[in-house]
Formats: structure tokens, C-alpha cells, sequence
């Protein structure tokens, strides 16, 4: 015998003795890719992040109705969620005060929804307040990063989930 042969007759009879002390998940009658039991489940905090980057007030209201439908589902679970919207680039406009079509519900949502917040990036407003040489105010709900990119970024490698409408 070759050790070669040697080495997969051992092979072969660890697999076997394996299975017969261990059978497979699938031959105990369980399925491989099942779930726990719903009461076995933590209720855990869902964390969502919304990337807003264009001025199109459409994709605007997307992010909103995004926003207050994820929060009013898990509401009605009565599980926890975060959401953040996330604004750069020309997505900027949705959290300007001077130009945002969106103002008004956004100041709504803050209002009533503590668990939505939103994020200006530093980086756009600066690049805006040199091309249109003026101070670009932000509406009282919006936060500054310095970098709407990379809180995303950072957001995700936390394990947030992210969502471009």
C-alpha cells in the first residue's frame, strides 16, 4: 500500500466514524438553514442608513417615505430602530435651509421621530460656500459630518444597513 492509499483510507474512515457519531443536521430530521424559535430571538435594534446624494426632489421624499415607513414597521413590532439620512454632493439641498424642497417634513419627522436624524457632510457644504462665495445654512435637524461618505462608511462597518433610494 502506497502512502498515498494510506492517507485515504484514513481519511475515508474519520469520515465515516464522523457521520456515525455526528450524523448531519439534515439526517436528525433538522432542517440546515433554519431559524431559531420566535421567542428565542432577541429583539435587537435594527440601525438603517439612507443615502441621499441628488437634489431631485423625488429621490428626496423617497428617503423620506423610506425613513418613516422602516420606523413605523418596527414600531408596530415594538422593536428598536435607528435611522440616519445621510446627505453629500447635491443631496446637500435637502438639508439646506435655503434651497431644501423637503424642509417642512423634515422638521415634522424630527418632531415626532427621535430614531430618524440627519447628517450634512461637511465636505459638501464647505465646496458650496466656496463655488457660491455665501455661508450655506443648514435647517435646525440636520447634523454636520465631516464627511457624509465616510459616515457612511463607517456607518456600514458597524453593521448598519445601507439603502441608496
Amino acid at each position: 500500500m502506497t502512502r498515498f492509499d494510506h492517507v485515504m483510507r484514513t481519511a475515508a474512515v474519520c469520515a465515516v466514524t464522523l457521520f456515525l457519531v455526528a450524523p448531519p443536521a439534515a439526517a436528525q430530521g433538522k432542517e440546515l438553514a433554519s431559524t431559531p424559535p420566535a421567542q428565542s430571538i432577541a429583539k435587537k435594534a435594527h440601525r438603517l442608513v439612507l443615502q441621499v446624494n441628488s437634489s431631485e426632489p423625488a429621490m428626496m421624499n423617497l428617503a423620506l417615505n423610506n425613513a418613516t415607513n422602516v420606523e413605523q414597521y418596527y414600531k408596530n413590532l415594538g422593536e428598536k430602530v435607528e435611522i440616519e439620512v445621510v446627505t453629500f454632493g447635491p443631496g446637500l439641498h435637502m438639508l439646506r435651509d435655503d434651497t431644501s424642497p423637503v424642509k417642512d417634513r423634515i422638521k415634522a419627522i424630527a418632531d415626532k421621530t427621535p430614531s430618524i436624524s440627519f447628517k450634512a457632510c461637511g465636505n459638501t457644504q464647505d465646496n458650496m460656500h466656496k463655488a457660491e462665495n455665501k455661508d450655506i445654512p443648514l435647517v435646525a435637524q440636520a447634523t454636520l459630518v465631516k464627511s457624509g461618505v465616510v459616515r457612511v462608511m463607517e456607518l456600514q462597518e458597524q453593521g448598519w444597513t445601507y439603502v441608496r433610494p
